[in-house]
């Protein structure tokens, strides 16, 4: 979210930038409800259904003046066009991976829903810091943009995959921790950004994988829409993920090896090879193996052909 903003002019690099990413990453590639995201706010960034000051969330405008449809119109319209980009790459990144782990119906309810909440958390925060500060400009506060929703993504995407670092200014922080740093760095890097729709963000992510939004979220849905299950290991405790337990019950095939036959079937066949072949002599016996699996020693020699070998023996020495 921005806090502040100015006019749409002159050439949009950062929309152009944006297509180019959107390109080279492929519109196959892209799953529906993201790449209709994306289309929305790339729409409403070039054609705003109202001016920036009359979309944007407060809680002046929002709470005390009742004009609720700030509310969902604030999460989609952004400041400038750098403002779209940073927060378009961002959701084309999360989008993919969270789309395809929970299917595309559960990933839109997250979408629809998520950019209601953000704002309402928002409007409870700077309402606190007003009161806690005694300082009223935290009511006239009024934001714009995805990123807050995007903070509540990466929260989700942290949960459902999860290990791994992040590289933020060149310093590797753990996934786990990323969007706390990145809260904190943004706010210092960009003191235009809203630190209490970041922070809101983050809060709707933890109440989702945390507490008891995504149950409630599973009654609303009325058992219409359900996340995708996939079988993949990520914790005993999480009901999301099941173990296939692929290596231990999956049979290969060794057919190509038995010629289909079973385990008593060979071991009949490799007994009744050996018993046959009474041609083969005793280097055939320590230099060639047969084509089974297994085989059985020629018979052993009488102890008359003993005797006679180690006669033959000493006479060599």
């Amino acid at each position: 979210m921005q806090r502040q903003y100015k006019a749409q002019r002159g050439l949009n690099t950062g929309l152009l930038l944006l297509f180019g990413q959107i390109y080279q990453v492929g519109l196959n590639n892209i799953p529906p409800i993201t790449f209709a995201t994306l289309a929305v706010n790339i729409y409403l960034f070039l054609q705003p259904l109202k001016p920036l000051e009359e979309v944007c969330i407060s809680v002046s405008e929002g709470f005390y003046r009742r004009d609720w449809h700030r509310l969902y119109l604030s999460a989609f319209h952004h400041a400038d066009d750098w403002h779209l980009y940073f927060n378009m790459v961002s959701l084309l990144w999360k989008g993919i991976k969270l789309e395809r782990r929970l299917g595309s119906m559960w990933f839109g309810y997250i979408i629809t829903l998520f950019s209601v909440l953000v704002g309402i958390v928002y409007m409870i925060l700077e309402f606190t810091l007003a009161e806690l500060l005694e300082n009223p400009s935290f009511i006239q506060s009024c934001a714009v943009g995805f990123s807050g929703v995007l903070f509540a993504l990466k929260v989700l995407n942290n949960y459902y995959h999860p290990g791994g670092s992040s590289s933020l200014m060149g310093i590797y922080v753990s996934n786990k921790y990323a969007c706390w740093v990145e809260l904190i760095a943004i706010h210092l890097l960009s003191p235009g950004s809203s630190f209490a729709g970041h922070l809101a963000g983050i809060l709707v992510g933890l109440m989702y994988t945390m507490g008891p939004l995504k149950t409630i979220m599973k009654a609303c849905a009325g058992g219409f829409i359900f996340p995708t299950v996939f079988s993949q290991q990520r914790n005993n405790n999480n009901p999301d993920y099941r173990y296939s337990g692929y290596a231990s019950n999956t049979q290969r095939d060794y057919n190509p090896y038995t010629a289909g036959m079973n385990e008593e079937e060979q071991v009949e066949w490799a007994i009744r090879n050996s018993l046959n072949d009474t041609g083969n002599s005793a280097r055939h016996y320590h230099d060639e193996r047969r084509p089974y699996g297994f085989w059985l020693p020629p018979e052993e020699p009488s102890h008359e052909e003993l005797r006679r070998r180690r006669l033959q023996r000493f006479e060599r020495w």
